[in-house]
């Protein structure tokens, strides 16, 4: 974690809504010179607090609409079936999200599909390529925020 400022959370607030603004643009509405800005979002980039810039792209124009948080038990905690686990998970491009939880449920998986036959697919493909001992689903009816955006 580096020391940041208010004029760099100014940044980072602005860049996490747009990463497309011009520099002039981002500047101008963070009350910087161009260069100075150009300068501290290099080096928040350097840093590592700014990991990526990414085209956000709306699921249902791509035939994805559907968003299904998967719950998953297992009985096998091994080194082998972990591999074995992030492997698959990495390999299977639905899944939008992983997440190893503490508590009652050991895996939550948000994924992207057409439609609940799509997720059937889906979801035989999965426990096809990696035992499971309880998966659940849960469809997502509305999103009531679903945002990229880390406050700063």
């Amino acid at each position: 974690m580096i020391e940041m400022d208010d004029i760099d959370r100014a940044i980072l607030r602005q860049v996490q809504k747009n990463a497309s603004l011009s520099m002039d643009v981002l500047s101008d509405r963070v009350n910087l010179s161009r260069n100075a800005c150009w300068r501290r979002l290099r080096a928040l980039e350097h840093a590592g607090v700014i990991t990526g810039r990414v085209t956000l792209v709306d699921p249902v124009a791509v035939g994805r609409g559907l968003q299904v948080l998967v719950l998953i038990r297992t009985s096998a905690h091994d080194p082998d079936w972990m591999t074995k686990f992030d492997s698959v998970v990495r390999a299977m491009p639905e899944i939008v999200g992983a997440h190893r939880m503490s508590g009652d449920l050991d895996y939550v998986l948000r994924v992207r599909v057409r439609d609940v036959a799509d997720y059937d697919r889906f979801y035989k493909d999965l426990i096809g390529r990696v035992p499971v001992s309880d998966i659940s689903a849960s469809f997502v009816m509305e999103d009531i925020k679903d945002t990229t955006e880390i406050p700063v």
